[in-house]
């Protein structure tokens, strides 16, 4: 490597360090409501600004929360993209293209607007955030284990491409049935989670919510050594003395637990799974995952975490994350998309 290479190279590790740091910083100066940034000392030590007293409550159980929030959630979804792009061979691969997301939301869906809200299981009831992330992790696995199954059936990555979309379409069909059928509680309920927000996880509910997420991504970082293998494919990886199968159930496992775990807490958040990783290999010097997934974590980090500084401006309406979500990651897709034939097109002419 060239020694601009090299300074090329390095100067995209900063960035991929300092950017996720920087945005984390402005979530917690700005927010919806405007507290002058001379207050901040005050509140960041803990200690209340006089007449205001309510500042300090905003940053430490609203901001900071959801600052946390948004750079797992992040991280989280751009880590599903890449280990499903990675494991199907196929750059369209990602939560929400392959059904992923829809098994979540079918599960949020029964849960919220078929049992209202709380089912009891031999004596023992739940409800709450608990019924809404078990019945988010099962349809999430549920999709993810047909999705293996197909895969291993079919062995064409357009035709499960293709599968994918129609159990969006199927999951989509028996969620607008239950929204027939449901009560006006239920079905606002669930029309707000659908929107997507890092707002939803409490100060009390934070460590769980980091800690579920936390094991999905120490899996995958796992299985940087194993992914590299099986983009060469399953006969060589098992050459290499790679246990496919194996990596393959890991795979589901963290995937499977991301997904649903940030579907279940924030909704389903839209194109960061997608998009996150073509990004992060163009800011990859190289195609290996001990490289690329931890820029692809970082990178996923970001875009939630400036996403959600930009629905929460100053002095303005608070807007769902799905509404930002589409604008960054869409153009991502279109490029990727059309980059090569476009490339082709120049090398005939």
């Amino acid at each position: 490597m060239s020694q601009g290479s090299q300074y090329f190279a390095s100067g995209r590790t900063i960035l991929l360090i300092a950017l996720p740091l920087l945005l984390m910083v402005a979530n917690i100066l700005w927010g919806s409501l405007d507290i002058p940034l001379s207050a901040m000392p005050d509140i960041l030590m803990g200690r209340e600004v006089e007449g205001h007293p309510s500042w300090s409550y905003i940053v430490w159980h609203s901001r900071v929360p959801q600052m946390l929030t948004a750079t797992f959630c992040g991280a989280a979804l751009a880590t599903c993209g890449l280990l499903l792009q990675t494991a199907f061979r196929n750059p369209l691969a990602g939560p929400s293209i392959l059904g992923i997301d829809s098994g979540a939301s079918l599960g949020v869906a029964l849960a919220m607007m078929l049992f209202g809200g709380s089912l009891t299981l031999g004596g023992m009831s739940l409800g709450g955030y608990v019924l809404t992330i078990m019945a988010a992790l099962a349809g999430a696995m549920g999709i993810m284990v047909l999705l293996s199954a197909l895969n291993a059936l079919l062995r064409s990555t357009v035709m499960l491409l293709i599968t994918g979309v129609i159990i969006s379409y199927i999951t989509g069909s028996l969620i607008s049935l239950l929204q027939l059928w449901a009560s006006h509680d239920g079905l606002q309920a669930y029309v707000l989670w659908g929107m997507g927000n890092f707002s939803s996880v409490s100060t009390e509910r934070l460590p769980f919510f980091i800690g579920l997420v936390a094991v999905g991504l120490v899996l995958a970082l796992l299985m940087m050594k194993p992914l590299d293998a099986l983009l060469l494919g399953d006969r060589y990886a098992q050459n290499l003395g790679v246990n496919t199968t194996r990596t393959r159930h890991m795979l589901l496992l963290a995937t499977g637990l991301l997904s649903a775990i940030t579907t279940a807490f924030c909704g389903p958040i839209s194109f960061i799974g997608l998009a996150t990783p073509h990004m992060a290999r163009f800011l990859s010097p190289s195609g290996s995952h001990r490289s690329l997934l931890p820029r692809t974590m970082a990178l996923g980090a970001s875009i939630a975490l400036a996403c959600n500084l930009l629905c929460n401006l100053p002095e303005s309406s608070v807007l769902p994350i799905n509404v930002l979500t589409p604008l960054i990651g869409a153009p991502v897709i279109v490029y990727h998309t059309l980059a090569p034939a476009l490339s082709a097109k120049r090398r005939r002419d």
